[in-house]
Parts: C-alpha cells; structure tokens; sequence
C-alpha cells in the first residue's frame, strides 16, 4: 500500500507540470508563465498548492461579471445623457487633437468619457486636507460617499469623522467603504466601526478576507482606491488615506500627500466608481429608484476637462499601466513621474528609458526613506539603467516620505491618483486615476513637483555606481 501511494505521487509529481503546460500561460503574460512554470516543474506539489491560491490576478468570476454590468450601465447612462441638449455640451466637449487619443483609450477601457466643466484645485498639505473635507461635508445636503484603502479614526482625522456624525444626525445619507486589511491593523478598528454604525452611518469591508470555503478571497488582492464625493459636485481623489500623517508608526517616517478636490460634473465618474464598489460589498445597486438622494446632476464649476479612469483585477485590462505607457510614449519636451513605489514591468521601463533617448526631459522623483524594504531594494535597482538613458532621477529627503502619485506630461496633461508603479497596483489593486486635460492643471502641478524637488537630492549616475560597488 505505502508503495502504491509513493508511486502515485511520484506520478503525479510528473503530470502535473505536463498539465499546467497547457493551462498556466493562458492570458499570462510571458514573464509571469515562464516563473510559474519553473516554480511547477521544480515543485510539483509545492507549486500547485501556491498557483491554486495566488495563480489568478484577476477578482471572482462574480465581481469581474459585476464590473462588466455596472461598465455597461454607465456607457448606456453616458449615451442617454447625450441626448439631453443641457448635458450634451458637457459630455461631448470639443478635445483637443492631441489629448483624443487618451481620451479614446479611457473610455474604451472604463465607459467613462471626457467631461468638461470643472474646477480642480491640489492640496499638498496632509492635515489640510482633512479640514477641506470637513468643511465640504458640513454642506452637504444630500448625500456622502466616502472610500478608503485605510481608515482610522486618530486624533489628526477626527475632524472628517465628527463631520459625518453631524451630516448623518441632519439627515445626510452618509456611505462609507474601507479596505479589511488595509484598515484593520490600526488601533481601535472595532470601536470606530461600532461608533460609525450607532451615528447612523452605512459602512462595508471593501474585499473582506476569508482564508476558507467558497468566500476565499485572496489577501493581496486589495482596494486602494481614495475617494470622497458630496452631493455629486464636489470630490476628492490622490494619494492620501484617511489616517493620522505618520500611519502610528514607531520610527520618524512621516508622510507627504497629494489630493485633488474637483468641483464640477467630472465629480460623477468618482461616483460611478464608489457606486460599483458599494454594488459589489452589499449587492445595492445606488440609482435614482433605490437611492433618489444620490440623483447628480450635471452642473459646469469652472473649465477643465477631466477623466476618471478606475482599474484594478475586476477589469479585463490592466487599465493604469495602458494609460501610463501611452502618456510616457506621446511625450514630446518633458515628463515628470512622482511615485513612491517603483518596480515597473518592462513595458513602462522601456517607454520611460526610450523617452529619455529620444531627448525628452524625464524625472522621475522618488523617496530617500521607504516603509517597504523589498520594494525598496527592488526600485533602486533600476536606477542605473534609468541614469543611463538620461532619465534624472530625485530622491525626496528622510525622514518624509513622498508617498504622492502624479505624472505630468508635456504642458497639457497632469495625472493625479492612488495608483502605484508596480505590479500589484497594475494587477491586483484597485485604483482610480484622475486625468486632467489643459495648461491650467499642468502649471498648479508643476507649482507641487517644483516644491518637492527643492527637498530632494539628485542621483548622481558615478555615485550610484560607486556606491553599488561597495
């Protein structure tokens, strides 16, 4: 008998590479298929377990299934709208030739179209932004949709959370999503949630961990996505959670953020967003029949053109990755690139690097600190071949850390998300992206890049090999 066993495994230990042949490089990239592939003939068994629990990048067939409804709502919204003559000129604004491209791509990716009217200010001060919002909040009328990859309630961000109390005590409808793991970690998770529920306000897990049965859900696969909409005309997206500025931790590492507040119709793409993570947490579908009080309508604040761009495993695409390769392919006289995590695939890297060649001016601005320490031995190995190819590399002075996502392109374009530049932030996380179309954006931006460059140290190409030496 033990030899009947011993012998089957063995066997097994054989066809299930042969197997995994035909099965793991379907829609895999190369690089991907080729390591699990390794991983499978050296480690059978081993690799098998790993591959059953981690192999698929992508969300449950149900939340890809809801992904692709609530995408195919939103195009058939955005169609009816444009009929409407008050709502036409801002759905179809005239786009420049230029931008066209990216606004196509988007919007094949998302259903989200190009939208005019809005005003859009940055907010480079972590606590300010906590005081904007509240602000904001105090004045809502209608409705409050809040979403975070963390969420603490600490002394720096009780100013947001008393804010909502009191929109919920006068009758606002208050909505509120958190990250499990990014969120539970933090001190007094439980009690913040039992006081958000005694105030009356609606709140879920965003991809709530189960380890067993027919729930199981992957623990890398998380929602990073930053998001606060008021009333539908006024909302916030970047890069900073809703947590005190130095996430309690026990060294001096401290954070600098990046938020942008629109006011105007482009706040409805935010919405949609939010409106597909609540239908996928509690099934609710938020439209005027379920939820009256969240009826947007479309209202001009000023004149920059936007786009939102959500991403993440639920999508086909990796739809941030499509987006940033092609910005960095259309430069022409400048890029700058503020990312705090930089492990790029190869696509980005070679549009980064050929970009450089070709004589644009490219910057990418990284932190001298991490909180990370793979990721950060990991991103400093591509300095070299960056400081090769021209590309000027900044790292932001310890002990802040520049945890800001941003990208400007030329004179025209800025991009303002959560989206890291690294794998699980193509792959795995969902993210959201802001695109801001037009100069006026552009120079508030270049205005934050120019501040963070004048506390950042220049990576010298001779030092970076010396160093690397020794």
């Amino acid at each position: 008998m033990f030899w009947n066993w011993l012998t089957t495994i063995w066997f097994a230990g054989w066809v299930i590479p042969v197997v995994m042949l035909f099965i793991v490089p379907v829609n895999r990239k190369p690089s991907s298929a080729t390591a699990w592939l390794m991983l499978l003939f050296l480690l059978p068994w081993l690799g098998l377990a790993i591959f059953l629990l981690l192999g698929n990048p992508k969300l449950s067939r149900r939340r890809r299934d809801e992904q692709r409804k609530m995408s195919e709502l939103i195009g058939k919204v955005v169609a009816e709208a444009r009929t409407h003559p008050e709502s036409a000129a801002i759905l179809a604004p005239a786009i420049p030739a230029r931008d066209e491209p990216f606004v196509n791509l988007n919007a094949n990716l998302s259903s989200l179209p190009a939208i005019g009217g809005n005003a859009v200010e940055l907010l480079p001060e972590y606590n300010s932004v906590f005081a904007r919002i509240a602000q904001d909040i105090d004045q809502a009328q209608h409705f409050v949709h809040v979403e975070y990859f963390t969420t603490s309630r600490d002394e720096e961000t009780e100013c947001v959370f008393a804010a909502l109390e009191r929109a919920a005590g006068r009758g606002v409808r208050v909505r509120m999503l958190m990250d499990h793991l990014g969120s539970r970690k933090y001190p007094n998770f439980k009690a913040m949630r039992e006081r958000l529920t005694a105030a009356g306000i609606e709140h879920h897990l965003a991809l709530p961990l189960h380890f067993f049965g027919a729930r199981y859900t992957r623990i890398d696969l998380r929602n990073h996505r930053k998001i606060v909409v008021i009333d539908g005309q006024i909302g916030y997206t970047g890069s900073e959670n809703l947590i005190k500025r130095n996430y309690f931790r026990k060294d001096a590492i401290y954070y600098d953020e990046l938020v942008a507040r629109i006011a105007g119709p482009a706040v409805s793409e935010l919405e949609a967003a939010f409106a597909t993570d609540w239908y996928s947490e509690c099934g609710v579908l938020l439209t005027r029949q379920s939820a009256p009080e969240v009826a947007i309508e479309l209202k001009a604040a000023g004149e920059v053109l936007c786009q939102v761009l959500p991403s993440g495993s639920g999508f086909e695409d990796e739809n941030n990755l499509k987006l940033f390769t092609s910005l960095i392919h259309a430069a022409r006289q400048r890029l700058v690139i503020t990312n705090p995590y930089f492990v790029p695939d190869d696509a980005l890297m070679t549009a980064m690097t050929s970009a450089a060649q070709r004589g644009v001016d490219v910057t990418l601005v990284n932190s001298e600190v991490s909180d990370q320490f793979l990721v950060s031995h990991a991103e400093r190995s591509y300095y070299e071949d960056l400081l090769k190819a021209g590309v000027k590399v900044y790292q932001y002075g310890a002990p802040v850390l520049l945890h800001s996502k941003h990208i400007t392109v030329d004179d025209d374009i800025a991009v303002i998300g959560s989206s890291n530049l690294d794998i699980r932030s193509f792959q795995l996380n969902l993210e959201v992206t802001l695109i801001c179309y037009g100069e006026s954006v552009v120079r508030d931006l270049r205005k934050v890049e120019a501040s963070n460059l004048l506390r950042s140290k220049p990576v010298d190409l001779g030092e970076w090999e010396a160093r690397s030496l020794k």
